[in-house]
């Protein structure tokens, strides 16, 4: 193998590199070295944590990238959470539910929905869900999610109004869940999308399970890798602060990473894999938190939700105020939303927000007293929330992304994890997977965890 720069000299020389400090590459590295292997773990940033990342600079703990375990039950970061002595709220997001939480549902003209009303609207819903398995079955290699929803729809013989609320709800559905338009994401994107246990949110932030995961861990921070060089005698990584040479290297930056031209992979990725890669996305998904000095939303509500055509953008927020105490709400940009706010100021974003939520409140809405809108798709070690399935792409791309190259080279991360990809317990496993690989041996979960 060839030294990535002419004359220069391996920095370091180990047995295992691991790519990012995020969740799946501390889990990997922190099994690796429990089994006695030396290991340095490379990060771009100035902290660990990748897509985990809290914000406490208003003295306020803020979750700006993950920030629920979609469902304990199981749940491997539960238990490391749990284990760690991370304090949990239960705050249960369902996969975007129609109901079954309190949810102030507002029609297309800014009038709330009778109990009554809305409880059709969530069993109108639920009648196209059922329709919608066997659609998805019976659907094209192809086909879009937009594609199996309306004929779902259309097996439902409703006028067009009732048609167009459930549709609306589709769209904000797929949209929240995968930060893409219905139109772009796989048929089978939201097929399998299932809740086990409650979900439960951080009110001392996510942070901390990075944290622990990488005490004790040989972390360089501000290490931007440009290169991996990957034979049968092993890997070289290039980064801005010199070569590291090792055995074995997993890589879990980000898919938007894997694909960019600053980020090189020599010799390219196999075929298959290469394959997989290409038939998923990262997402365009950005939070905007608004904290108010009083509460002028309805009481004992979940989520306040509008129809029609004003919610094109702002539909949805959710009222986190028992979190800290504040009157908080959380709304999303995603998929077309977030893309045509990209270069917006903060003070734009707001005022679009605020704009929607007078019409369901009118003069009782207030000036935000904080504001937190995140950049994902900005984030040069991101380039975005998370990935999605493409049209074409199958489930299986998830685990053919993670096929170790050439016995040296294993690929972690969300991504990499087809059963619940795009959530911290897919990062955890994809990193435990590689460890596992690496070792030869199958490795206990818990291992993870345990002091």
């Amino acid at each position: 193998m060839r030294h990535p720069l002419e004359g220069e000299s391996v920095r370091d020389q180990v047995d295992t590199i691991v790519i990012g400090a995020g969740v799946a590459g501390l889990t990997a590295a922190r099994l690796l070295a429990k089994a006695g292997r030396r290991v340095v773990v490379l990060e771009a940033r100035d902290r660990v944590g990748g897509r985990v990342w809290t914000d406490r600079g208003d003295g306020l703990v803020t979750d700006l990238g993950a920030s629920w375990i979609h469902g304990v039950t199981d749940s491997p970061v539960a238990a490391a959470a749990e284990a760690y002595g991370m304090p949990m709220v239960e705050f249960t997001v369902g996969g975007y539910q129609p109901d079954s939480r309190p949810i102030a549902y507002f029609d297309p003209d800014g009038v709330r929905l009778s109990d009554a009303a809305a409880r059709r609207f969530a069993d109108d819903i639920r009648a196209v869900d059922a329709a919608l398995a066997g659609v998805v079955a019976a659907s094209e290699p192809d086909a879009s999610y937009r594609d199996v929803t309306e004929a779902a729809l259309a097996a439902q013989a409703w006028d067009v109004e009732r048609v167009q609320r459930v549709r609306e709800f589709l769209e904000h559905r797929a949209e929240e869940q995968y930060g893409a338009w219905i139109e772009d994401l796989a048929a089978h994107g939201l097929d399998d999308d299932s809740i086990d246990g409650v979900e439960v949110v951080f009110p001392d932030g996510y942070d901390r399970l990075p944290a622990r995961l990488a005490a004790g861990l040989d972390v360089r921070l501000e290490h931007i890798v440009s290169l991996v060089q990957w034979s049968a005698d092993g890997v070289v990584v290039t980064t801005d602060q010199g070569a590291f040479s090792a055995d074995t290297a997993v890589v879990t930056v980000p898919v938007g990473v894997l694909q960019s031209p600053e980020f090189v992979v020599e010799p390219p990725l196999p075929d298959a894999v290469a394959g997989a890669l290409g038939r998923l996305e990262m997402n365009a998904f950005e939070k905007v938190f608004l904290r108010f000095p009083t509460k002028f939303w309805d009481d004992e509500v979940y989520a306040i939700r509008q129809q029609g055509p004003e919610s094109r953008w702002w539909h949805s927020w959710y009222d986190l105020t028992d979190l800290h105490g504040t009157p908080t709400l959380l709304t999303f940009a995603a998929g077309p939303a977030a893309r045509a706010t990209r270069d917006w100021d903060q003070e734009r974003v707001v005022e679009s927000v605020l704009a929607q939520l007078r019409r369901l409140y009118g003069e009782r809405v207030t000036r935000p007293s904080t504001v937190h809108v995140t950049a994902w798709q900005d984030d040069p070690f991101a380039r975005g929330s998370y990935a999605y399935m493409t049209l074409g792409s199958t489930t299986a791309d998830h685990d053919d992304l993670a096929t170790p190259v050439g016995g040296v080279l294993h690929l972690a991360g969300e991504a990499t994890w087809t059963d619940d990809p795009a959530t911290v317990p897919a990062a955890l496993y994809s990193g435990h997977r590689a460890a596992s690989n690496i070792l030869g041996r199958g490795i206990p979960i818990d291992e993870v965890w345990a002091d």
